[in-house]
């Protein structure tokens, strides 16, 4: 099995400290998020090896469509994994969409659907489905959707929340990008079992992993389907575990208890179930955080959505990575603090480590990239 990754870019801004907010609730770093920086930040990916970078969607970020737009010029091999939602745009527009940025980004679009699990913000948006209704709608929005993109005749459908009539691409997407989909659940299951082409999860246990993939699979196979499957985590990864452990024990301790209290009364409202489990594995206290050989929680305190860290040597966070990777996880979705820095952390540290196993293979802009980034001279002398 060969492994994909993929960083993150936090269009709420960026920190050497956890930002808090997120899902429902504002958020801001003090790097703010300007397009020059998140150009630093793809570009780090890039160079790092990582395939693509996940773009969050929400009240509390910055457009996820447009961010990415503006950054397929100063790029060259490096994905873009777009987060929407179904339900704020049309079915048809949406499908249009796809079709431009494949198109103008040389087929360099990956698609996380995100159905949406904090009401208040979904009302902001004007949106008043219940979760019921919104898994409901997520499913016909990605039959339209999937059958715009392989149809070459005029599509009508008519069903409970989603109308088109008589629908036709010109520019249907070339490849067609692949569908990111996550929910824990039970309307979210059938729905990413028959549409989606990768299923994500948050980081929990292996056990708890295990469980809700098994979950997924067997949805997958009354469909007829099979799927990939990802982690969304964040990583601290160091020359040595201690060195590790010493940045998360900083970053805990950088913490502003009011910034836990406010985030976790917010989370506490949201519908959904994957962040209920988050919330279960701190329950908002600070003591015995690492819920798992390195497996940290401290994340999820002030933050909404993937709320741990794999924390440990470059060794560790591998063989961590390795174990979630033999539960049939082949895609992985990472981030750290800040997101510049760390992608080099990892990328050096960690992934090179993966390669000598055989389990990465980096692709092949890094042998005829000849422009570094300013910041691999700065890494170079300070580590």
């Amino acid at each position: 099995m060969s492994l994909s990754f993929h960083w993150f870019l936090p269009t709420y801004g960026d920190s050497r400290n956890l930002v808090a907010g997120g899902h429902g609730t504002s958020m801001s770093g003090d790097r703010p998020a300007s397009l020059r920086y998140l150009n630093q930040i793809a570009g780090a990916a890039e160079e790092n090896g990582f395939e693509g970078v996940l773009t969050p969607t929400g009240l509390w970020c910055e457009d996820a469509w447009l961010s990415t737009a503006m950054l397929v010029e100063t790029t060259e091999t490096l994905k873009f994994l777009v987060a929407f939602r179904p339900g704020l745009v049309s079915p048809t527009l949406a499908a249009q969409m796809a079709g431009t940025f494949q198109r103008h980004s040389r087929g360099r679009l990956l698609l996380n659907v995100v159905t949406g699990g904090e009401p208040h913000e979904q009302r902001a948006f004007g949106d008043f489905l219940d979760k019921e209704e919104r898994y409901e709608r997520t499913g016909e929005f990605l039959h339209v959707v999937r059958s715009l993109w392989d149809s070459r005749e005029p599509i009508s459908f008519e069903g409970k929340h989603i109308h088109v009539q008589d629908a036709l691409l010109d520019n249907q997407p070339d490849p067609v990008p692949p569908i990111f989909f996550g929910g824990s659940s039970q309307a979210a299951g059938p729905v990413a079992a028959k549409y989606a082409d990768t299923y994500l999860t948050w980081g929990e246990p292996l056990f708890a992993v295990s469980k809700k993939l098994e979950w997924i699979r067997r949805l997958a196979v009354d469909q007829g389907r099979r799927l990939r499957y990802g982690l969304r985590i964040h990583v601290i990864s160091r020359d040595t575990s201690e060195r590790a452990w010493a940045e998360a024990d900083r970053l805990l301790e950088s913490i502003d208890p009011a910034d836990i209290e406010r985030v976790q009364a917010n989370l506490a409202q949201s519908e959904s179930e994957g962040q209920r489990r988050m919330l279960e594995l701190h329950g908002g206290s600070s003591e015995r955080l690492e819920i798992a050989p390195n497996l940290w929680a401290g994340v999820g305190l002030v933050r909404g959505g993937a709320g741990t860290a794999l924390v440990g040597s470059h060794e560790e966070v591998a063989e961590r990575l390795i174990e979630y990777s033999r539960l049939g996880i082949d895609q992985f979705i990472l981030s750290g603090y800040p997101h510049v820095e760390e992608a080099y952390w990892f990328g050096e540290g960690v992934l090179p480590i993966l390669q000598r196993r055989g389990l990465w293979n980096p692709p092949s802009h890094r042998e005829t990239r000849t422009v570094a980034t300013p910041f691999a001279t700065a890494q170079a002398s300070s580590s």
